[in-house]
Formats: C-alpha cells, sequence, structure tokens
C-alpha cells in the first residue's frame, strides 16, 4: 500500500521574527508619531496597509497632515517618494510618463513619469477626470505600467498614498468601485484632540521635524516584513469567521467580493504581525476591518456610510 501524501510542515515565523518584527515595525510607528500628534492608530493602520502590500486612501478636509503622514511614512521607511497634485487638466501622461521622439537615437524614448517611485502621493486625486485616475489601475494592481505597446516595471516596493476631498466640496469626481477597490484601506484622521492640538501650536514646526526625520528600517527590510507577513497563520475557524462576514455583507446590497475578503485577510495578517503573533485571531480583523471593508460598502443600497456598515457587521457577526 502507497504512504498517504504527507502534509508540509506550516511555514509559521518564529517567536524571534515575530518579536523583532513587532519591535521594528513599533519604533516606526513611534517616529512618524513625533510628526503626526495624536494619531497614533491611524499611523499604525497606514503602517500595517504598507506591511500588507496594499494601497491607501485617505478621506479628509484639507490641513489635517494627509500630506505629511505620507512623507513621513516615506521617509522613515528611506523610500523615494513623489508628489503629484490632481487637478481637472492632469492627463495620464503627466502621471505615467510619455514617450518623445529623440533625434539622435532617431527612435521615440519614453520618459517615465512620478509614478515611477517608491511612494507615490496621489494628492486630491479625486479632483481629476475619470480618464487620469484609471491610469493608475494597472500599476496599482499589477506594480508595471504599459504604455505604447511596452511595459515597464515599478520599483519594489510600490505604494500609493491617495487622498481625496468630500465629495460635497466643488469640483471632484467621484472614484468608481473598480479604482476604490484598487485601495486596501480608506482612512480618516480628522483633527487632533485638544492636547495634541496644543502640543502642535507650541511646538516645532512639523516640516523642520519631518527634514530631521530618521528611517527607522530600509526598503530591504520592508520588503522581508512584507513576506514574514504573508507567513502568519489563518486558523480555519477563523477563515470560518471571515466567510461569515462576507455573507452578512451580502444581506447588504451586492456586498463584499472575494477579492474583498482577501483584502480583509491581508490587513490582519499585517496587524497579527505587528502585535507580534504568527497566527491571525479575530481581533486583528475587528482591528483593521473597518478600514478594509467601509469604502468597498459605500454602494450598498441602505443610505447608511460604508464605515457604519463595516462596524455594524463587525459588532453583530458571532465569533465562532
Amino acid at each position: 500500500m502507497s504512504a498517504l501524501p504527507q502534509t508540509p510542515p506550516l511555514d509559521l515565523p518564529s517567536h524571534d521574527e515575530t518579536r523583532r518584527a513587532r519591535d521594528e515595525l513599533g519604533e516606526l510607528v513611534s517616529r512618524v508619531g513625533t510628526i503626526i500628534l495624536g494619531k497614533s492608530d491611524a499611523i499604525k493602520l497606514a503602517v500595517a496597509c504598507l506591511l500588507a502590500k496594499g494601497h491607501l486612501l485617505f478621506e479628509d478636509v484639507p490641513g489635517v497632515g494627509k500630506t505629511m503622514l505620507s512623507q513621513a511614512l516615506a521617509q522613515a521607511l528611506g523610500l523615494e517618494f513623489r508628489r503629484v497634485q490632481f487637478t481637472s487638466d492632469l492627463l495620464p501622461a503627466d502621471v505615467l510618463g510619455a514617450s518623445v521622439y529623440d533625434r539622435e537615437k532617431a527612435a521615440f524614448v519614453f520618459h517615465p513619469g512620478p509614478v515611477f517611485a517608491q511612494v507615490l502621493l496621489a494628492d486630491e486625486i479625486n479632483r481629476s477626470t475619470p480618464k487620469t485616475q484609471s491610469a493608475l489601475l494597472e500599476a496599482m494592481e499589477e506594480g508595471r505600467v504599459t504604455t505604447d505597446g511596452a511595459t515597464y516595471p515599478l520599483p519594489s516596493p510600490f505604494f500609493v498614498i491617495a487622498t481625496q476631498n468630500p465629495l460635497t466640496q466643488i469640483g471632484t469626481f467621484p472614484l468608481p468601485e473598480s479604482q476604490l477597490d484598487r485601495f486596501l484601506m480608506r482612512l480618516e484622521l480628522g483633527v487632533p484632540d485638544r492636547s495634541a492640538e496644543r502640543a502642535m501650536l507650541e511646538g516645532t514646526d512639523r516640516r523642520d521635524l519631518l527634514s530631521r526625520l530618521q528611517p527607522a528600517m530600509d526598503s530591504a527590510r520592508l520588503l522581508e516584513l512584507q513576506k514574514l507577513s504573508r507567513r502568519v497563520h489563518v486558523a480555519p475557524p477563523l477563515l470560518d469567521y471571515l466567510q461569515d462576514l462576507l455573507a452578512a455583507s451580502r444581506q447588504i446590497g451586492r456586498g463584499l467580493s472575494p477579492r474583498a475578503g482577501l483584502a480583509v485577510l491581508q490587513a490582519a495578517r499585517a496587524w497579527a504581525l505587528m502585535e507580534g503573533r504568527p497566527m491571525v485571531i479575530p481581533e486583528d480583523i475587528h482591528a483593521t476591518g473597518v478600514a478594509v471593508m467601509g469604502h468597498r460598502l459605500d454602494g450598498a443600497e441602505t443610505g447608511t456610510p460604508g464605515h457604519q456598515l463595516a462596524a455594524r457587521l463587525l459588532r453583530e457577526t458571532a465569533v465562532l
């Protein structure tokens, strides 16, 4: 009788790996927190988003620190940073780059656009037309740019942080669902509490502090941590709970897609690693779930904002 195939052992992160990752990522959050005061939860979610190899969307009013947080994250990780101000007359080539005829070479030569950076800040993305917004779809999903029949790989890691103004403001174009789905998380910073605002008013200018911010790690270590995050274990009962969440969401309009379920899992794994654990527990889904699910539920036919629907799902779906 032939032997039954053996199940390969789980390649779980070791205790030393998770403890070191927790300490390094905690130091990263702490350093960024010296620039953006009173927003440690938002900073931690932003770091988890990057750790999960996702992209981040900030939706908030101007002046609460969205751009500063994006710059601080890039600098604290030692990543190349570029910023594009999205406006109604911005063209896809202004973001991706364009081929220009070179007389000496007698050929068209591709000149890369600002998307060829490790961190791209797409500032006020919903002030550009849908055509320009969609120019980022391939870059965000595939990590590459195709133009004039040629494909160019983007740097690794590649992280898009976009900001958008509330849709009630004049001159905005709502992001289509396909574009929203490319963002792993959507966050709101909001104004700081009174004590944090006071410390900001009395302290050193944030730009001066940012110029002195030292990296907490380099891009090579970040790539290692992203791979480590994928090794965080997810037990079958946790998957049962996640599927229950997805099923419950589908009672509200179209609900969450299987790809949204994968996004929840990616974020939960990253959060577990930041907590120093080699496996996901329900609290990891609770910590990241609203940021991951909220913008994917905005199309639900209830008139209730997506973040409120996500919070309700997490509150009402039983943990087995």
